[in-house]
């Protein structure tokens, strides 16, 4: 008898309710154009924001430091695995966000559980945004601390949360507190109330964890993400971020104190037993960092971009929920809804993901554009155009 025969039922069933995915494989670059299953698309599917992923400058930089320190690291970053290039970007990157140290894990979403479970356990209490990524969920649950979660940016539920949480029986045995939290959510494109959160944890004397996976390269004066934009950096405890997103390299890190990194150093599961990121890697992400930091006009031209497409859009009828950034979720309701529209669109030429639960909640299925410092005009007013045709006929 086949003990996992039971899966074709159930994958059976996810295809009923539109919710089984497929993957698909992409020949060639992928920004701002890509090859899928023999089709040339426009793609509007990638988080490649700066158009960095497949420029000269950082394959250049990752093959000197392949010839010089190979393809693998070998071993755990405390074993023999933390190389000269590692170093030298984890320096780079403290100067860049301004903090006294940085931690590189081999992504972020390591990052984030590995930070979130080091820093609270039984015994501490953790307040998870309804909306953040799946890595910030599955760090608060590995953690093992009590999980409360608030609804979506609303700082006053949060506030009385922790409250509560004060005036629970056997409250005074909460060693610590912790909220986290996106800076720029990843499905709907907003961003979190950063400064309130900032004074609500203030007020109750807890830790504040901010993910700018989303955000790092693209937001604020020097490109450090939401905490900058909010201009509340010294009032969070840990950022985490990404270097495969804007910064177009692979890998993730925990920005902070010296104190902080010494403790994840020493405590973050996912750092200390997992083979380090390939050092091509880390010197692809401190050429990004350099680009970041030298060409501003990247991220400028890309949010007014997204601003322009945001209201032609909303203008022609489709909710974009809150969104203020690059992400643009077309909200569509229903699963099939969005696999409907999405294909309409790859016969235009437009690669545009449907995202499904349970990335988003149900009955919040939609397109998820994203924007990126490739797209020209000609490319943003062919997506207008299509949905505005598929607008016209439901």
């Amino acid at each position: 008898m086949d003990r996992l025969a039971w899966i074709e039922g159930e994958l059976a069933a996810l295809e009923g309710e539109g919710l089984r995915r497929r993957l698909t494989t992409r020949q060639g670059p992928q920004a701002p154009r890509l090859v899928l299953d023999g089709r040339p698309l426009v793609n509007f599917g990638s988080n490649d924001y700066l158009r960095l992923a497949g420029d000269p400058r950082l394959a250049a930089a990752a093959a000197a430091a392949l010839r010089e320190e190979g393809t693998g690291s070998g071993a755990s970053p405390l074993v023999t695995g933390h190389a000269a290039a590692h170093h030298r970007l984890e320096t780079r990157l403290a100067e860049f966000e301004g903090v006294e140290a940085v931690l590189l894990f081999p992504s972020g979403f390591a990052a984030n559980t590995g930070t979130i479970a080091a820093l609270v356990g039984p015994g501490d209490v953790v307040f998870c945004d309804a909306a953040n990524h799946a890595s910030l969920w599955d760090g608060c649950r590995l953690s093992r601390a009590d999980v409360r979660v608030y609804p979506h940016a609303d700082c006053r539920a949060l506030d009385r949360l922790l409250t509560a949480a004060g005036q629970a029986p056997g409250a005074a045995g909460w060693r610590r507190k912790l909220v986290v939290t996106d800076g720029l959510f990843s499905m709907d494109g907003d961003l979190a109330p950063l400064a309130e959160l900032a004074e609500v944890c203030e007020s109750h004397a807890a830790m504040l964890l901010v993910d700018e996976a989303h955000a790092t390269g693209v937001l604020g004066p020097r490109g450090r993400g939401a905490a900058e934009l909010a201009g509340i950096e010294q009032r969070t405890s840990v950022r985490i971020g990404t270097l495969s997103k804007a910064l177009g390299a692979a890998g993730g890190f925990a920005a902070g104190s010296r104190l902080l990194v010494e403790w994840l150093l020493n405590r973050a599961r996912p750092y200390i037993y997992s083979t380090a990121l390939p050092p091509a890697m880390a010197a692809a992400a401190l050429a990004a960092l350099e680009i970041v930091a030298a060409e501003p006009h990247r991220r400028h031209e890309l949010q007014e971009r997204a601003g322009a497409l945001r209201r032609a859009l909303g203008e022609k009828g489709w909710n974009l929920g809150r969104s203020s950034a690059q992400i643009l979720p077309v909200l569509v309701g229903e699963p099939a809804r969005a696999l409907d529209l999405s294909a309409r669109l790859a016969e235009r030429g437009l690669f545009v993901p449907a995202i499904r639960p349970p990335t988003v909640p149900a009955g919040r299925a939609c397109l998820r554009i994203s924007l990126t410092a490739g797209h020209t005009q000609e490319m943003i007013e062919r997506m207008i155009t299509a949905l505005g045709e598929a607008g016209s006929s439901r």
